[in-house]
């Protein structure tokens, strides 16, 4: 037979106010209960803790002992209680947010701010990484949150989009000056008619192709049977459009991202026969009863707040 906690919570009261009525009052239970749990503490220990008498009880030293420890892990309880309160009071908590470079600091930067400055104790680890590597990471749940693209991976995850973006192949005049000379072609009509051989001759920078919006573009490209011959691979979107913005060739980016470049005409957009389908990223999570404090409120924030991006 083992003690329970409320065997040791008697003992202890006892203990501290030195006499088994005043202990039946603070513990609103009747004096021959007070009793009867202390002797069965004893029985279970199989020490005696209690030395009674017609002026109380005192602690036999096996008692006083028991009583330290017990004084100790009685105050454990109560700041771990404490703690509690605090952690629901404040918000208090953590959340960890995978998402890729490029979505991070064009869309999740936003979020965060007022994220933060409305839950100030909650802190936000991030993990930048691959998208396919965010998802898995959700599925196995060592994050809580991820900002992804759409994707038809992401069985048993909560998909919640909070904006479209465009993919768009974009580039400079210049280099498309350099590209008609090349070809001894006018340059208006291998800009307005996207003469095939762009497609043949061009220098194409692409990200790398386990990346899901490569993957999304590799398909569209298959789709419209289109081939690049001359294929530059970047690891990441910022690269992209400063390569491109350098002259160096024609490159598929994220449309939303480059408004400022287009708006400029450092970068122009090359025309498409057929426009690329538009997708969605949102923020995902792990189809869950009880998510942490912190995540709800994260869920929360996102679904009252979806102005927040670009």
């Amino acid at each position: 037979m083992e003690a329970n906690l409320n065997l040791y919570h008697i003992f202890y009261t006892v203990a501290k106010t030195g006499n088994i009525s005043l202990a039946a009052k603070e513990l609103y239970i009747s004096q021959p209960a007070v009793s009867k749990s202390v002797a069965k503490l004893e029985a279970v220990l199989d020490t005696t803790l209690l030395q009674r008498s017609s002026r109380g009880v005192t602690l036999t030293p096996e008692g006083s002992l028991l009583t330290k420890q017990l004084e100790s892990a009685f105050a454990s309880i109560s700041y771990g209680e404490e703690q509690l309160r605090k952690i629901n009071g404040l918000g208090i908590g953590q959340i960890t947010i995978g998402v890729s470079t490029t979505l991070c600091k064009y869309v999740l930067l936003p979020y965060l701010k007022k994220f933060i400055q409305e839950n100030p104790h909650i802190r936000v680890s991030i993990a930048c990484q691959p998208t396919m590597e965010t998802i898995q990471n959700l599925i196995n749940g060592s994050i809580d949150i991820g900002l992804i693209g759409e994707t038809q991976d992401s069985k048993g995850l909560s998909f919640l989009p909070v904006m479209e973006i465009q993919d768009e192949f974009v580039t400079t005049k210049r280099y498309l000056e350099n590209l008609s000379t090349r070809l001894d072609t006018d340059i208006r009509h291998l800009y307005e008619n996207n003469h095939a051989a762009i497609w043949k001759e061009g220098t194409f920078l692409m990200l790398h192709e386990e990346n899901i919006s490569r993957m999304y573009i590799d398909a569209y490209l298959k789709q419209e049977a289109i081939f690049l011959s001359q294929l530059i691979e970047i690891s990441t979107m910022d690269l992209l459009i400063e390569f491109a913005k350098i002259d160096m060739g024609i490159a598929c980016v994220i449309g939303n991202f480059v408004e400022k470049e287009l708006a400029e005409e450092t970068l122009i957009k090359l025309p498409l026969a057929t426009p690329i389908p538009a997708r969605k990223i949102g923020f995902a999570w792990k189809n869950q009863t009880n998510p942490t404090t912190p995540v709800h409120k994260f869920q929360n924030f996102i679904s009252s707040h979806q102005e927040c991006h670009p």
